[in-house]
C-alpha cells in the first residue's frame, strides 16, 4: 500500500507542476498576443487583464496539488484529506484528472491506508 501511496502523492506533484505550466503558458501567449501591432488600445488592455488574472487562477489551483502531494509523500493525515477533496474537484477534469481521482479513491480510502497515515 505505501508503494500506491508513493504514486499518487508524485502524481499529484506533476499535476500540480502541470497546473502551473499551464497557468504560465496561458499567461505567455495571453500578454505575448497584446504586442501585435493594430490590435488596439482597448483589447490590449484587456487582454492583459486576463493574462494576469488567469494565470493567477491557474496558479491559485494548481498550488493545492503540490502541497497535498508533499504531505501525501510525508504521510500526514491532513495531506490525504485533501487529497480526497481535491480527488472531489478534479473528478470532472476528465480524462487525467478523472483516472488520477478514481485512483486516489481508492487508494486512499481503504482501512489500510488510514492505519497508515495515524500516528
Amino acid at each position: 500500500m505505501e508503494q500506491h501511496i508513493k504514486i499518487i502523492s508524485v502524481l499529484w506533484i506533476v499535476s500540480g507542476i502541470l497546473g502551473l505550466f499551464f497557468a504560465f503558458i496561458i499567461f505567455g501567449i495571453l500578454f505575448g498576443i497584446t504586442f501585435i501591432p493594430d490590435l488596439g488600445y482597448e483589447a490590449s488592455v484587456i487582454l492583459r487583464i486576463i493574462a494576469i488574472w488567469g494565470s493567477i487562477f491557474f496558479a491559485v489551483l494548481a498550488v493545492p496539488d503540490i502541497i497535498g502531494g508533499i504531505g501525501l509523500a510525508k504521510k500526514k493525515e491532513w495531506a490525504r484529506i485533501l487529497i480526497l477533496v481535491l480527488s472531489f474537484f478534479n473528478f470532472f477534469w476528465i480524462p487525467l484528472g478523472t483516472a488520477l481521482s478514481i485512483y486516489s479513491f481508492v487508494v486512499l480510502i481503504k482501512a489500510e491506508t488510514v492505519k497508515l497515515f495515524k500516528p
